[in-house]
């Protein structure tokens, strides 16, 4: 990278989103970590499914659903000078997260000991599982309005609030993690609850936090009267953005949860190995993340301000450095996978630790890809474009990931190293369909780049 200007502004907004998403996966590696200590392989894996299930919808339907569409459309409106309809469009959107949010919790309060038992939990990991889950779920609720004032926030280009957000919510859930599950320095021993109270006392925090920066110091605003009163077209836009965007998370989340499925039918050892070495994973998956969500915030301004060079330099700038740093991750998983699996459980757990070093190891090839795929993905959401990468994860997952994890880990058994395996055809596949793609949207508005050499030129 020769712009050295270009690359300190990709900086200045990554650096921060990055960070957040790292402190998000530091709480999550924390509490696998603890509760492995605390109950072994059968906490980890009630937990872990949970949590899983959980994240999953609320990825699907708030965090890369409708807080994806809010950010893409606030930075393309605030790139182009048009506050008011910005304004709108965010208080839209945190009406809809609201009343999602809400629907979603309900419904998976009311259906989780049935929803854990299809997702394959029985006996203890059953029980240990619903009672975790329908606590959690509190936290949960203010978890999803919190990603989605961020997305507002982010969305005009301010990166550091989350962030410091995310700070507030990762030191006290990581303090009372300390203090609930064994129940250090007189606090009572919880043990696997001690977990969800945490979640749901930090993330009460970090909402209100958030809250009052909207309300007070954000450049967008929100208004009651557009939380209440819907216009029609703009929420039609909204929707569009975040209907594709929402499926492309769920066939993504949904393929993930069969994996999981069919790895824990061959036994809790396997499914507790893949549940750590993915914790340690999502390290690095979360950086890529950060980048993804700079990249959709980038190209949205730039593509409001009809600067299309730039707005094209910026995805692939992002998508460099966010596969440098991925690269690194996978170096690391490559170098040390024993000594990273053995935090999480005692020695006595040899089986797991064995697979999960071999699956930290083969995780390691699939950094770079994971990389460009979700940066890509990311930058074509920002040019307003969620149908495409929709269709790539449609394709790479249900086309290729399902029917190979069937065929070799349901009907085979076998190890649970060849699901890792897997893994890194379907990613192969994702990152560089999702640069084709990238890089043949702009190709076909030529005369757009045409246009905007002309005015760097000015």
């Amino acid at each position: 990278m020769k712009d050295k200007k270009l690359v300190k502004e990709v900086l200045y907004i990554s650096l921060p989103a990055v960070s957040e998403m790292i402190l998000y996966m530091f709480i999550s590696v924390f509490d696998t970590m603890l509760i492995g200590l605390y109950g072994g392989q059968t906490a980890v894996s009630a937990v872990g499914l949970s949590n899983e299930i959980m994240f999953s919808l609320s990825s699907v339907f708030i965090d890369l659903g409708v807080a994806i569409s809010i950010t893409s459309i606030v930075a393309r409106k605030y790139g182009a000078g048009y506050k008011a309809e910005a304004d709108q469009y965010a208080s839209m959107g945190l009406s809809i997260a609201i009343i999602v949010s809400f629907a979603l919790c309900y419904l998976l309060f009311c259906f989780c000991p049935t929803i854990l038992s299809i997702a394959g939990a029985k006996k203890a990991v059953l029980s240990l599982g619903t009672n975790y889950m329908r606590l959690a779920l509190l936290g949960l609720f203010f978890k999803m309005l919190s990603t989605t004032m961020d997305s507002i926030i982010r969305g005009y280009g301010n990166t550091r609030t989350p962030l410091l957000v995310s700070t507030i919510i990762c030191i006290i859930n990581l303090s009372l993690d300390y203090l609930l599950i064994f129940g250090n320095l007189g606090f009572p021993e919880l043990g696997v609850m001690g977990s969800a109270v945490s979640m749901l006392v930090a993330q009460i925090c970090g909402f209100t936090f958030v809250v009052f920066y909207t309300l007070n110091l954000s450049k967008i605003k929100i208004h009651i009267n557009f939380m209440l009163k819907f216009q029609l077209s703009k929420l039609k836009e909204l929707i569009s953005l975040a209907v594709p965007t929402s499926l492309e998370e769920a066939v993504f989340s949904l393929s993930r949860l069969l994996s999981l499925s069919m790895i824990l039918h061959t036994g809790t050892t396997a499914f507790a190995s893949n549940q750590i070495a993915t914790t340690i994973e999502s390290i690095s998956f979360m950086q890529g993340m950060g980048f993804a969500a700079a990249a959709t915030t980038l190209v949205g301004i730039k593509i409001g301000e009809r600067n299309y060079i730039r707005a094209q330099q910026y995805g692939n700038a992002c998508a460099f450095l966010g596969g440098i740093a991925m690269t690194i991750c996978g170096i690391i998983f490559f170098l040390f996978p024993g000594n990273l699996i053995q935090l999480f459980l005692h020695e006595k757990e040899a089986s797991v630790i064995y697979y999960g070093t071999l699956c930290l190891m083969v995780g390691s090839v699939e950094q770079p890809f994971i990389a460009a795929s979700l940066i890509y993905a990311g930058a074509l959401k920002g040019y307003g474009d969620t149908k495409t990468p929709f269709v790539i994860s449609l394709i790479t997952c249900w086309l290729i990931r399902i029917p190979l994890m069937y065929y070799f880990i349901y009907l085979g058994r076998a190890s649970v190293v060849y699901a890792w395996c897997i893994t890194i055809i379907q990613w192969c596949a994702d990152g560089l369909l999702m640069f084709i793609f990238f890089e043949r949207k702009f190709k076909k508005n030529k005369f757009r780049n045409n246009y905007s050499k002309r005015r760097l030129n000015l």
